[in-house]
């Protein structure tokens, strides 16, 4: 297990409470030994003018997943981890529905973690591939 800190579902969600990812609407799901998944509705709040899901709230969406993991790797609140770098190739359109992302790091150094961040639609279906460089900072 990767986790410094186990992270429960309801902490996870209850971090997000008054920020951009829940007015979005993220809501984190699933608890893997090495992952974390959230959901996020694609509807007014997420979708650009021409009705598909914003490429900005796919970035929001990995960002959260990729920034809260890491929190969930380190001696929080001794270290924070902030957001250094995101990428992000944007797969398929989708407008309607929920997006599921999953945060899996590709490396866990001690001031620097890399995340790959995969959203699908409801099918399963790839969306957007993300990858996050995170910097753990002395709190």
């Amino acid at each position: 297990m990767i986790w410094k800190t186990p992270p429960t579902l309801d902490a996870l969600n209850r971090l997000g409470e008054g920020t951009a990812a829940a007015h979005l609407g993220i809501e984190f799901v699933e608890v893997g030994e090495d992952y974390l998944a959230a959901t996020m509705p694609v509807d007014f709040r997420t979708q650009q003018p021409l009705g598909m899901l914003h490429g900005g709230a796919s970035l929001l969406l990995a960002e959260t997943l990729g920034s809260v993991a890491s929190t969930c790797c380190i001696d929080f609140p001794r270290e924070h981890a902030v957001g250094l770098e995101i990428n992000a190739s944007h797969l398929r359109s989708v407008r309607s529905g929920l997006v599921r992302g999953v945060a899996r790091p590709l490396r866990l150094g001690r001031r620097i973690h890399v995340w790959e961040i995969s959203i699908t639609d409801e099918a399963g279906k790839p969306v957007c591939v993300s990858r996050l460089t995170v910097a753990v900072i002395s709190g």
